[in-house]
């Protein structure tokens, strides 16, 4: 149990999933570190045809992901995904640091 705001909160408090690590990789690909230290690659290429994202298709304008506040950003923060649906998404491959090692990131 927590109390947050003085309200009493069953199970435990959770911490805010955010982003610590990224990198923009060939073919519309993301190399991500979470807080939580999950470590995988997101494909973002699935995402280019959805109305959000088609500025990223410029692949210039993709490679400039940054972080701001833990959540991927482009074009002075207009453009942002959330870690959580990253995390969750089909297309996030989670990664061992052996494997990591092995990427040039």
């Amino acid at each position: 149990m927590y109390i947050l705001d003085d309200v009493a909160y069953a199970g435990e408090v959770t911490p805010l999933l955010k982003i610590a690590k990224i990198r923009a990789l060939s073919d519309y690909k993301l190399f991500v570190v979470f807080n939580n230290n999950t470590m995988g690659i997101f494909d973002f290429k699935p995402f280019l045809e959805e109305i959000a994202f088609e500025p990223l298709k410029e692949i210039s304008k993709f490679q400039g992901v940054y972080l701001e506040y833990g959540v991927p950003v482009w074009e002075n923060g207009e453009i942002d995904i959330a870690p959580e649906f990253i995390i969750k998404s089909e297309y996030f491959q989670t990664l061992t640091a052996s494997e990591v090692s092995r990427l040039s990131v």
